[in-house]
């Protein structure tokens, strides 16, 4: 027979379990935007639970603080003001209280938050928590949005999210809060976003707003897939019941995007089968709520990656010839194929082509709804930013456009940075033509810069290797492998008319290269030294040629 004991010391509860389980509760009445919630990064986890009365608002493991914390998460409980709320905490470890007193705020102080040692200045991040997939990229009423998987109440993966930042330029960032919470069938895995500009979903009652659509996985639990909708890109509001069934444990990540030529909407969908097959399945709809399964695509099996997870589908013009347009399909590590698509069935033509040849690349989305037509694309780049007692963990790419364009080998996907990080330039330095020998004092010597763009364009001729220092990070290019080497990562890089043409994005969290106007991408995720701002460059064996060097100071995109 089970025993419980409460005890109760003013409003605070604690219960001791037989199964060795303790927890702790706590009445208030919710008179603030946000609760405040200590975190102890590396203290044990504690599930913690708010309750309006018999129903259970929201959920998740945290690492609480007991005494000193690290940082505060912020709970937003503005939609209960006025009324009594119980927080719960438990823990198997010991005795706790929990959050005596609660304490409430109407700010969610981003003081010191940006100018962090370890966070970078131009990616973004989470202000506060976990961050990995971008989720339901789209322009909507003037703005792009970001959704991503967030943690907000620790740095390390878990409690599944869809945080919320807007940009009215791709570059400076505002985050908004949560977007979607965890239901009681699932966490919030990585979907998609659309905007029903025809109201086909009949989600805005009046005809006169274009709700903007989000597809999520309800993951760990039903495996079902959801819809969530807003008419002002800030509240959500999620249909009752989900518009997918479960096909298979860990099927998830569904991106919707619109077919013009069937005048529907297609649902791609990354589902696992029997024997570790990896699937991308296919299905349509008239209105976003009921779907038909229409085709799949297989790819590897097991380790072997390809079309797994986080499914991309777009159309592109080859080399911009809006006459000669091909369908590119990818998966989470970004391996693709491209194809024709008839709105139903994916025909690869080319299949297993790799254009990003960096470390930690990941999960990576585009725009949907894209004001100027542009496919940008932007992935998370698992940097090392867990540092001690930091707020946050994680950051994405910066946004980049992707292309179609022919070359020997045939058509081929091209990422390039998207021209809005032009307005991150402050101080320039340019070099004209000039010899690159081994004995010559450095080009860049004059050249200092915690953040940098650098723009070069190199003639090897007769040397045998080129090498840049950026920062203390060696970036060597062997001429006659034509292999390009980055902190032991490593890509093949055809000269172009003899010629090696590279842009570089210089960060605190690591450096994002683009060789051969976007042939190869190559992002770095590494750590600089925050006293080392040098840059050289020089040859081996052999004298070359630097045509032209466009270095670029930059500045944070964080307000201070």
């Amino acid at each position: 027979m089970r025993k419980v004991f409460l005890l109760i010391f003013g409003v605070v509860a604690f219960v001791f379990n037989a199964n060795g389980q303790n927890s702790s509760s706590q009445l208030f009445r919710a008179t603030h935007k946000y609760l405040k919630i200590p975190i102890k990064n590396g203290a044990p986890k504690r599930q913690v639970e708010l309750w309006l009365k018999n129903d259970r608002l929201r959920w998740f493991d945290a690492e609480l603080a007991d005494s000193s914390y690290d940082w505060i998460a912020y709970l937003d409980i503005e939609q209960w003001k006025g009324q009594e709320l119980k927080l719960i905490a438990k823990d198997s470890h010991k005795n706790i209280g929990v959050l005596n007193p609660v304490i409430q705020s109407n700010s969610d102080s981003t003081a010191d938050i940006y100018s962090e040692a370890g966070r970078g200045q131009f990616h973004f991040s989470a202000k506060r928590g976990w961050l990995n997939d971008p989720n339901g990229l789209v322009f909507f009423n003037g703005q792009y949005h970001l959704f991503f998987q967030h943690n907000p109440y620790g740095t390390n993966w878990g409690n599944m999210h869809w945080g919320h930042a807007v940009s009215a330029d791709l570059v400076h960032w505002k985050e908004l809060g949560e977007a979607l919470y965890p239901e009681e069938s699932g966490v919030m895995f990585s979907g998609g976003a659309v905007i029903d500009s025809a109201n086909s979903s009949g989600l805005d009652p009046h005809g006169s707003e274009k709700p903007m659509i989000l597809f999520y996985t309800a993951a760990e639990k039903s495996w079902k897939q959801g819809l969530a909708y807003s008419l002002d890109g800030r509240k959500f509001e999620k249909l009752p019941s989900h518009i997918l069934d479960k096909i298979t444990t860990g099927n998830r990540d569904p991106k919707v995007i619109w077919h013009e030529a069937s005048k529907h909407w297609v649902l791609v969908l990354y589902v696992e089968e029997q024997n570790e097959q990896h699937t991308m399945q296919i299905f349509t709809s008239k209105d976003m709520k009921v779907w038909a399964f229409a085709s799949k695509i297989e790819g590897g099996k097991g380790n072997d990656r390809y079309l797994f997870e986080c499914p991309e589908l777009f159309e592109l013009a080859v080399d911009g010839n809006p006459k000669n347009k091909k369908w590119v399909l990818t998966g989470a590590n970004s391996q693709y194929a491209i194809g024709e698509f008839d709105g139903k069935s994916f025909r690869p033509e080319l299949e297993r082509q790799f254009s990003q040849y960096g470390r930690d690349y990941y999960a990576a989305q585009t725009f949907s709804n894209e004001p100027s037509g542009r496919r940008v694309e932007i992935g998370w780049w698992r940097t090392h930013t867990n540092q001690n007692a930091s707020a946050f963990n994680q950051s994405m790419s910066i946004p980049m456009e992707l292309t179609l364009k022919r070359t020997e080998k045939g058509i081929r996907l091209f990422r390039e940075p998207v021209t809005e990080l032009k307005k991150l330039r402050k101080e320039k330095r340019s070099i004209g033509k000039t010899k690159i020998i081994a004995s010559m004092p450095d080009l860049f010597q004059d050249f200092r810069a915690e953040l940098a763009e650098m723009n070069l364009v190199i003639e090897p001729r007769n040397a045998k290797n080129i090498q840049i220092n950026v920062r203390g990070l060696a970036i060597h290019y062997n001429v006659l492998t034509e292999e390009l080497v980055v902190d032991n990562v490593r890509a093949h890089v055809p000269l172009r008319h003899q010629k090696l043409s590279l842009k570089l994005f210089v960060d605190r969290t690591g450096l994002e290269l683009f060789a051969q106007h976007g042939e190869i991408y190559m992002p770095i995720n590494y750590n600089f030294d925050r006293n080392n701002f040098g840059y050289a460059i020089k040859s081996g064996n052999g004298e070359a040629i630097l045509e032209t060097a466009e270095l670029y100071t930059l500045q944070s995109i964080w307000p201070r």
